[in-house]
């Protein structure tokens, strides 16, 4: 299962917050602290989140090899979608450090791809697969973050 979950991850929010960025990005890096702020902390929190799901979940990312059971740890204590929220932080670092509309159009789009797909795909899913412990859940904490 580790060789499925570093897939996952290397084709998932690796294109996703890492190689598309870096083929959008053009010139020099401003090093804007605020920008390799949002970069590390969004990086800790997804691998944070990616081990959260292969440990406590035993799964991946992956919408092929999902976790079996409901992760309520860690991260997700406080929002019900923090690696969308860390690849967000991620691509809001890159566009802030190198001052790039075109990053920061690029993070806009995702997330809002993001938000299509935890409203249309995922919750439901996980309404149909964990029932009653989902809805605790979905109750108790938010969404995205803090009220959201």
């Amino acid at each position: 299962m580790f060789a499925r979950a570093l897939l996952a991850f290397l084709a998932l929010p690796g294109v996703v917050a890492f190689l598309v960025p870096w083929l959008i990005r053009r010139g020099e890096p401003l090093r804007h602290a605020g920008g390799l702020v949002l970069l590390g902390l969004g990086g800790l929190a997804l691998g944070w989140c990616v081990l959260d799901f292969y440990v406590m979940g035993k799964g991946t990312l992956a919408p092929w090899a999902p976790p079996r059971q409901l992760v309520e740890s860690g991260l997700y204590r406080y929002s019900r979608n923090p690696m969308y929220v860390a690849v967000t932080l991620i691509l809001l670092g890159w566009a802030m450090s190198y001052a790039s509309l075109a990053l920061l159009a690029y993070a806009g789009a995702v997330a809002a791809a993001f938000v299509c797909r935890v409203v249309w795909g995922e919750e439901p899913w996980l309404a149909r697969t964990h029932g009653e412990r989902w809805e605790a859940y979905r109750k108790r904490v938010p969404r995205w973050i803090l009220f959201l």
